[in-house]
């Protein structure tokens, strides 16, 4: 009995590790290419996405090679080539050099990036999360020297408490307070509505704006300008490893449906262990279908109040369907409690409270 145990279990052990292999084996792309002439305007993303189903997994895919692992050494008019090691693929990297002395091709923009940043800026919101006593703390504007209730570019605001004379602050707006499923406070929303700088110092200050998203007005907020509430300038994607439970927590802009570069926030932040550049898996849990006294499946639309509550007490007639995958998510600023993300690929409209998961080809791997 005992070598018949060993036997079970060496067996399971063994196909628990082809599960293992099998998941984190990078899958191609049909029609793929042989090799690629990275061009100027290129991202290491974009490149990914012409050889694997998965972009997000370029570091993967280029780690054979020194070189490309360091984005900053990828340059246009480099040759990348497809080539098999161990039975995976991998690309590795022919430099492209010119005849004359100067020899390697280095355009004036320098390497290629992961992400092109340049082309989400548009779609990043600038806003921040923050704890709502600490806000209510803040230099607060008391009006300005224009008669008007809406201030803009050029104007001068009055901020009560004695500021430094240069300093500039972004100003900021209450928005949402946001609280996971659970009813823990996660944090209040502060809108960026302008940024300025301090022109004259007393009692009550004297602001100059510099910018302006939205008009200012009395009873906005100053916040410091800090190093951590700036975004990177190239983004590295590369897939989450939470977890716990993980969901869309709001709309970036408060819409009900969000598709590709909308942002969202999600109900995990820096004290969960969420980083900028991780992706995300997005899914909308399947629904649970009930079986009926005559054997016939009830989706959940077409439910009497009876079969309600069969689904819910009752396992024998409930039925859970699978997830319905919605797309992915790469955050890219991270808070205390709470991050926000960019929806970079979008098959159906994105809700929410859907469930944020390690990306799809990894979750049987960990």
């Amino acid at each position: 009995m005992d070598t018949l145990m060993k036997r079970l279990l060496l067996l399971a052990s063994l196909m628990l590790g082809c599960t293992f292999v099998f998941a984190d084996t990078l899958t191609l792309k049909s029609g793929h290419p042989e090799s690629y002439v990275v061009k100027k305007g290129d991202t290491l993303w974009d490149i990914s996405a012409f050889f694997l189903k998965d972009p997000w997994r370029w570091p993967k895919l280029w780690g054979a090679n020194p070189q490309v692992a360091n984005p900053h050494l990828i340059y246009p008019g480099d040759r990348l080539t497809l080539v098999f090691i161990d039975g995976e693929p991998r690309l590795v990297v022919k430099p492209h050099l010119s005849k004359s002395p100067a020899g390697r091709v280095s355009p004036k923009n320098g390497a290629i990036p992961a992400i092109d940043l340049s082309l989400i800026q548009p779609y990043l919101l600038h806003n921040r999360v923050v704890e709502a006593n600490w806000f209510e703390q803040q230099p607060m504007v008391m009006g300005g020297e224009s008669e008007s209730r809406h201030h803009v570019v050029s104007d001068i605001v009055y901020v009560q408490g004695e500021l430094t004379v240069g300093d500039k602050f972004g100003i900021y707006a209450s928005g949402r307070e946001f609280a996971n499923t659970d009813g823990e406070a996660l944090g209040l929303e502060a809108i960026l509505t302008a940024s300025g700088r301090v022109v004259e110092s007393g009692p009550v200050s004297k602001v100059e704006l510099l910018s302006s998203l939205r008009e200012t007005k009395a009873g906005y907020r100053l916040l410091p300008i800090e190093d951590d509430s700036l975004m990177s300038a190239y983004f590295m994607p590369r897939a989450a490893q939470l977890t716990v439970p993980t969901t869309v927590l709001a709309s970036g802009i408060d819409i009900r449906a969000m598709g590709k570069f909308d942002v969202v926030y999600i109900d995990r932040g820096d004290t969960d262990g969420v980083e900028t550049g991780q992706v995300f898996s997005i899914f909308k849990e399947g629904d649970v279908v009930v079986i009926d006294g005559d054997g016939v499946p009830v989706p959940p639309n077409d439910r009497t109040r009876y079969e309600k509550m069969l689904a819910g007490i009752s396992a024998d007639n409930a039925v859970q369907m699978p997830d319905l995958y919605r797309g992915k998510l790469m955050v890219f600023k991270v808070f205390e409690k709470v991050s926000m993300g960019i929806i970079l690929v979008n098959e159906r409209p994105v809700r929410v409270a859907d469930k944020l998961t390690i990306p799809d080809s990894l979750i049987a791997s960990e």
